[in-house]
């Protein structure tokens, strides 16, 4: 572990773990799409299922060497000891929170966190008499005062779906780690590039693969990175038991993207950031949410444990509702859906159809727009958000 902290992020993404002469020299490793191996013998059969050898494999529940290849790069980036990938994002948030919660265990989480997360917590969760409370997460005092003696996850979302607001992540581990409180946090914004979390004390960190790991919209998948000692724990009961391991093509799809990572999540900044500054003057723009404006009221924390900033991000426009959806009907180089950190650029309206109540309780507003700025030219995406604006 300590060797990889002088590694760079772009070398751990385009060669570590890739051995080439393991592969006949294959510059990209061979896609293991087999469910099984066999073994030479009884012998060796029985002396696997005593230790579980490292680089040994016997079924694809378990493991397989083109999953192992994407886990060894996304720790390494990570600063982590291990990594374990699932078949999709809310498989990873799912088992990372299941490895640390017991019936009648409490969790803390940030208020405006992934749609899916937040069911999980109330609904599913709910059944095991595990209770939730919700914090805004911008104040450490806020997680601090919502501590219970059976609290045992704080949840984290830097920065949150939507208002795009951060949580001092430093501070947050240490007042965890007074309490014995285990942090899990969703690091898909930033992804490893721009944000190391367990550099700052977060224990766990997930990422839905899906987004910039992928980076094409092609694949489902989703990653838990921390201690070897917890990620053992996962890999041997949440992913085992229940059966998420990531696919094999999808695993080497992802491996695909960890490659060119770097470089395309500069260009999504670069072009989010003129898109941003773009909105940010436009009169007919109240309001831009993201972090890499000097405007974000939480722009100090973010320069001092972030990198860079990604291509995803909210504004409100001034209008109603329905000329609201006349402005994103008309975008043409936007297109309409729910995902983001692909190439290609996405818009949503994400409370349209909520209640103001409901608005009110998140304090998001009707009139807000999302965007995730892709790889197109940035002026051909200003020019198309401008004609948009032009109607409403």
């Amino acid at each position: 572990m300590e060797e990889l902290k002088t590694l760079s992020d772009e070398w751990i993404c385009t060669h570590l773990g890739d051995e080439y002469e393991k592969y006949s020299g294959a510059v990209v490793p061979p896609i293991f799409q087999n469910s099984l191996h066999v073994f030479p013998s009884v012998e060796a059969k029985e002396a696997f299922d005593s230790n579980r050898e490292e680089g040994r494999y016997f079924y694809g529940r378990v493991s397989n060497p083109t999953v192992e290849i994407v886990e060894r790069k996304i720790a390494a980036l990570e600063r982590g000891d291990a990594a374990k990938c699932f078949g999709s994002g809310m498989a990873a948030i799912s088992s990372a929170l299941l490895s640390c919660l017991s019936a009648g265990d409490h969790v803390i989480a940030v208020k405006n966190v992934y749609g899916p997360t937040n069911t999980f917590l109330t609904e599913y969760m709910s059944r095991f008499n595990i209770d939730t409370t919700f914090v805004e997460g911008d104040k450490v005092s806020e997680f601090e005062d919502a501590i219970r003696k059976n609290t045992t996850v704080i949840y984290l979302e830097s920065p949150t779906s939507f208002n795009m607001m951060l949580q001092d992540l430093k501070e947050v581990a240490c007042l965890a780690k007074k309490h014995n409180i285990t942090t899990i946090i969703d690091n898909t914004w930033c992804t490893p590039i721009f944000q190391k979390p367990l550099e700052l004390g977060i224990d766990i960190v997930v990422h839905t693969l899906s987004k910039y790991f992928g980076g094409h919209s092609d694949i489902i998948g989703g990653v838990v990175v921390s201690r070897k000692d917890i990620i053992d724990r996962i890999a041997s009961r949440e992913r085992e038991l229940l059966g998420g391991i990531l696919h094999p093509f999808e695993a080497w799809l992802v491996l695909r993207g960890i490659r060119t990572l770097p470089v395309r999540l500069r260009q999504h900044q670069e072009n989010a950031m003129k898109v941003a500054q773009f909105l940010e003057n436009h009169p007919k723009v109240s309001r831009v949410y993201y972090p890499g404006l000097p405007s974000h009221p939480q722009y100090e924390l973010g320069k001092k444990q972030m990198k860079g900033y990604s291509g995803l991000m909210s504004f409100e426009v001034k209008t109603t509702s329905d000329k609201l959806k006349q402005f994103v009907n008309s975008l043409k180089m936007f297109k309409i859906g729910v995902s983001w950190g692909g190439f290609e650029s996405l818009v949503i309206i994400p409370c349209a159809s909520w209640s103001d109540d409901q608005c009110k309780e998140y304090g998001l507003s009707k009139t807000m727009v999302r965007i995730a700025v892709g790889l197109e030219d940035a002026d051909e995406l200003i020019n198309d958000l401008s004609d948009g604006l032009a109607i409403v």
